[in-house]
């Protein structure tokens, strides 16, 4: 409690400070904070930058704080729940609301051209988010997306789990706490154990697993020293929200409002080229460094994708409710 009542105060005197700085442009301008938790190296800042690029000299006025300096991701998350800070890059903190582990559920892309017609600026899982953000008072006005998840396997395992659930022999592999993640992994023929992330080179280096999940490219080639086979798997896309206040975005005037949504768009069109050619850089630079990447044959990813279906979404479906898995499996075309 006092770390948020810290960060409302930090929110409150930059809004104070951003709207003292020209009190003639306050009249006909908009001034709004933009805000993230993460640092200067992550792609939020990037992006960040690209935008304040695109509103530049439009009248919109952006305050500017990344690396958390207003409050942590799910702090800022609550804090654009309550229009404290009206623009925020962030995840779906599912504790304000269950059915935002929605952004966990397995395979329902499973390469960049379906996640890229799924999640890109306009699609339908937009909707289907927001069908559940609006509920708590915010809008997601764009998805960012990140990478697929791949299974790892640690140095000296020798194991090559492809055809699943045979090949998984009970091999323990990490996976966040998360009770579909568990389901799923136990589903594949894993023994699953919950690890937080901080702990996973720990448990890697010292065999207290043989494995780990939900590993992007990047954090392969981390993790490198400690691994011998990525194994793309591609059962989980992550991606991260564009969120505002919604009652602030739909008090904006119309025109302001279009030419945000228009810089917005434009930014995470832009990020999805970034995210693939990230993706493949770093698991080119996990193969030089002698990790065997591994990609599934057709009938192999279907065999996980069929598991998935079969298991795992009827039970997010009691998370859920029907409405909103009905909407995904129309906005996948799955019957």
């Amino acid at each position: 409690m006092l770390k948020f009542s810290k960060a409302k105060a930090a929110v409150a005197a930059a809004a104070m400070g951003f709207m003292s700085l020209s009190p003639a442009a306050s009249q006909a301008d908009e001034n709004f904070i933009l805000a993230h938790a993460m640092n200067t190296d992550h792609v939020f800042h990037s992006l960040s930058e690209r935008f304040l690029g695109e509103v530049e000299g439009s009248g919109l006025n952006v305050a500017y704080h990344p690396g958390g300096d207003l409050g942590d991701w799910t702090s800022l998350f609550e804090q654009s729940m309550q229009g404290v800070v009206p623009m925020t890059l962030t995840w779906g903190a599912s504790e304000f609301d269950a059915r935002l582990d929605l952004a966990y559920l397995g395979y329902v892309v499973s390469n960049w051209e379906e996640a890229r017609a799924l999640y890109g600026p306009g699609s339908a899982m937009l909707g289907v988010y927001n069908s559940i953000l609006h509920d708590l008072g915010v809008h997601a006005v764009g998805i960012i997306p990140t990478d697929f998840g791949s299974v790892v396997i640690r140095k000296g395992v020798g194991a090559m789990p492809v055809n699943l659930p045979e090949d998984g022999n009970g091999l323990k592999i990490r996976v966040p706490g998360l009770p579909v993640a568990v389901d799923r992994f136990n589903n594949f023929g894993f023994s699953a154990v919950p690890i937080p992330l901080a702990e996973v080179y720990t448990a890697l280096q010292l065999g207290t697993v043989d494995a780990r999940s939900f590993s992007t490219a990047v954090e392969t080639y981390q993790l490198r020293d400690v691994l011998e086979t990525n194994i793309l798997t591609n059962d989980y896309f992550e991606t991260a929200f564009w969120l505002v206040n919604k009652d602030w975005w739909e008090g904006l005037d119309a025109a302001d409002r279009e030419k945000l949504q228009g810089a917005i768009d434009s930014t995470i069109e832009f990020s999805w080229g970034e995210a693939e050619a990230k993706s493949n850089e770093f698991l080119q630079k996990a193969r030089d460094e002698g990790i065997n990447v591994v990609e599934l044959t057709d009938a192999q990813l279907q065999a996980l994708k069929d598991i998935t279906y079969e298991k795992e979404w009827p039970a997010m479906e009691e998370t859920l409710g029907s409405e909103v898995m009905n909407q995904v499996r129309a906005a996948i075309g799955l019957k």
